[in-house]
């Protein structure tokens, strides 16, 4: 049976981020996204650290539609190396992982 993994995305504007994960949703690649209008992020980038406001989402999905998700991203996304981090889902409740195994495909 496919793995369940838990994947997140950061973007600069929270209404991009549910826009894009509106789009996944209805394309069954995800089985829904719970969006964290307001997160800190702090990084090394281009030579120096940043230190900006993001949104974050975090998809439940399975593992096989990982690199679709990751496709779409480099396709859509406004940064030019989006973060999206695939994380195995050791423990669920068995009927929420019927849930997102019967939303996607």
């Amino acid at each position: 049976m496919d793995e369940l993994v838990d994947v997140t995305i950061t973007a600069e504007d929270a209404d991009w981020l549910a826009e894009f994960t509106r789009h996944l949703v209805e394309d069954r690649l995800a089985a829904c996204g719970n969006i964290i209008p307001a997160v800190r992020s702090i990084y090394r980038w281009e030579g120096g650290v940043s230190d900006d406001n993001e949104a974050l989402v975090i998809l439940h999905t399975r593992k096989s539609l990982v690199q679709a998700i990751i496709e779409r991203a480099n396709e859509k996304h406004p940064y030019d190396t989006p973060q999206v981090v695939a994380v195995p889902v050791s423990d669920i409740h068995p009927g929420y992982a019927a849930w997102v195994r019967d939303s996607t495909q």
